[in-house]
């Protein structure tokens, strides 16, 4: 007897959300749709994506049911090991627990915060690590946990432990760099892996190192922007989740382009993190693929 049938017609509905990813294979669809069927799920919304590339199928499902989630797993977890899905449900809504890394440039940072405390974004800021004091007034206006962690070159590995404990204690499932200006090393960006993300000062990795902003007035580019991605040892090269650009012309000044570069690069940022916390984003080897 299915799950439907048994329930108490006053048993409260929750909402979930299901990502998986597995082989592409015919019947994926109707075993995860039957799985939640038995589960008394209603479906409310369902995305899917075959990666001709690949051969990777990617899918994700918002349902309502009450019967709970220990009954949606059960029913759901001999599907997964049988199409050996890498998959994840969460409760809808639920707040990601954060850390947020940055420097000494507020913009960024500062977006995140005013999202998150208005409600906008899906997350729970639970630390902001920086390696100055610059930003701890910041963080002491929206009553964020500040960790002043200097990092130099001797520093570095105590640095990146001193960090791998905070994000130990406050139980954060999210690293978010906002232009944080350190290299993070290969062994934290491997146990980081597909959960943290970095903003990029350009829609395509061009002008690295000091001042893009300027090299870029030089070069009299006329379109410039920002791509966020996921960490990876590869320097500012891992999977790209969001980019966003704008038009520019001669009459701008570098310090004009600085100024319109970090607007962007708040609202790409911030859009990334939405979209990651709301389980929209799902890894394709070197690319990504995003359910918007």
């Amino acid at each position: 007897m299915s799950l439907q049938t048994t329930l108490s017609p006053n048993t409260a509905s929750e909402s979930f959300t299901l990502s998986l990813s597995c082989p592409d294979q015919p019947g994926i669809v109707h075993a995860v749709s039957g799985a939640l069927l038995q589960a008394g799920c209603n479906i409310t919304d369902s995305q899917q994506y075959g990666s001709p590339t690949t051969g990777t199928f990617f899918m994700r499902v918002e349902v309502t049911t009450a019967a709970g989630e220990a009954a949606l797993r059960a029913e759901l977890t001999p599907v997964a090991e049988s199409f050996q899905m890498h998959w994840g449900l969460h409760v809808a809504g639920a707040k990601v627990p954060t850390v947020i890394l940055a420097s000494k440039a507020a913009h960024c940072l500062n977006d995140l915060l005013f999202l998150h405390r208005s409600g906008t974004l899906p997350i729970d800021v639970v630390a902001i690590v920086s390696n100055h004091q610059d930003l701890a007034p910041l963080a002491d206006f929206y009553g964020i946990p500040f960790h002043h962690v200097p990092v130099t070159a001797e520093t570095k590995p105590a640095a990146e432990d001193r960090l791998r404990e905070i994000i130990a204690q406050t139980g954060a499932e999210l690293t978010v760099l906002a232009r944080y200006m350190q290299v993070l090393s290969d062994s934290l960006c491997r146990d980081l892996e597909g959960r943290a993300i970095n903003i990029h000062h350009s829609f395509l990795p061009s002008f690295k190192g000091a001042k893009p902003y300027h090299q870029a007035h030089a070069r009299g580019v006329k379109l410039i922007g920002a791509t966020a991605h996921y960490v990876t040892a590869n320097l500012d090269e891992g999977p790209i989740i969001e980019q966003e650009v704008i038009r520019v012309d001669h009459s701008r000044t570098a310090e004009q382009f600085v100024q319109l570069g970090r607007d962007v690069e708040g609202r790409t940022l911030a859009t990334a993190v939405q979209w990651h916390a709301e389980h929209r984003v799902l890894l394709d080897g070197n690319r990504t693929v995003v359910f918007n």
